[in-house]
């Protein structure tokens, strides 16, 4: 079975479950997940774990930065129920701000803040996902919760669209972020394109569509060369490497003494990656194995 890591620039409409089950399908493997979750509008980077690679995950999201960056655009005047133009209008002024107003707000929502994730989100509310509680009409109640937008940048008009770019935290919505705007402008808005270009340390330079995959795979083509090491997006954590009696002695569970400040470790064999350890006192203790 094959391990590691495809960087997936998925497309708007689709579900991040779904490429991620499409990207699985190609490895022959029901193993799998993602880093991050990209709304079905949403398009951009979208990290897709295969095999081993699953066990990374957590590591991954603790050690890389948590900025995320999104390029996205906005029409001012309605608001739908899923506060992008995929959804049910509910509610429309025809307002819309001047440059001037919108350049005079973006800084008040720089840095940290409280933000109302929106009624269709995954966030867990009464251990209900928000959207499964706004499709079968239930009324919830969304707390605000922290996040930080580190840069928010007013890009120009393009017919009815507002163009912005944010770099923002975990959890911080884009949709959010355009409602958040117009109200502050007296008005209400509706996102039109949201694409993620950085996650996790995992940019779109080096990102592929899945249609350019899947023709691979139907055409006989080396799709597995786009498979990242199963130890991409660890590079930040320290490496300890073992001989061979070590290194099985390890894997089966042992404690191996070791230097260093206490903390995670990238372990090795040779040139082989064999999991994720921890220090604790002078002596590596494993946490996951590959």
């Amino acid at each position: 079975m094959a391990d590691g890591f495809i960087i997936l620039d998925k497309d708007s409409g689709i579900f991040s479950r779904t490429a991620g089950g499409r990207v699985a399908r190609m490895f022959e493997t029901k193993k799998f997940g993602h880093i991050g979750t990209l709304d079905p509008m949403a398009s951009g980077v979208l990290p897709i774990a295969i095999g081993g690679a699953t066990k990374m995950i957590p590591f991954i999201e603790e050690v890389n930065s948590n900025k995320k960056e999104y390029f996205f655009s906005c029409q001012f005047g309605f608001e739908t129920d899923t506060l992008d133009i995929t959804g049910r209008e509910i509610t429309r002024n025809n307002i819309v701000p001047t440059v001037e107003m919108v350049k005079s707000v973006i800084p008040k929502l720089v840095g940290k803040t409280m933000q109302t994730p929106p009624i269709y989100s995954a966030v867990h509310v009464d251990g209900v996902r928000a959207y499964d509680a706004a499709r079968h009409g239930k009324s919830i109640d969304i707390p605000p919760r922290p996040v930080e937008i580190f840069e928010l940048e007013f890009l120009g008009v393009r017919n009815d669209s507002w163009d912005f770019r944010v770099l923002c935290s975990r959890g911080t919505y884009v949709r959010s972020i355009a409602r958040d705007i117009a109200k502050m402008c007296d008005t209400l808005a509706t996102v039109d394109m949201i694409r993620r270009t950085q996650t996790n340390g995992f940019t779109i330079k080096n990102a592929v569509k899945l249609d350019f995959l899947e023709n691979l795979v139907n055409n006989g083509g080396d799709f597995k060369k786009y498979l990242e090491p199963i130890d991409s997006g660890l590079g930040d954590i320290p490496v300890v490497n073992l001989d061979g009696k070590a290194a099985q002695f390890y894997k089966n569970g042992g404690f191996v003494v070791t230097t260093g400040a206490d903390g995670l470790r990238r372990v090795y064999s040779g040139d082989t990656f064999i999991g994720i350890g921890m220090v604790i006192d002078g002596k590596l203790c494993p946490k996951r194995t590959i």
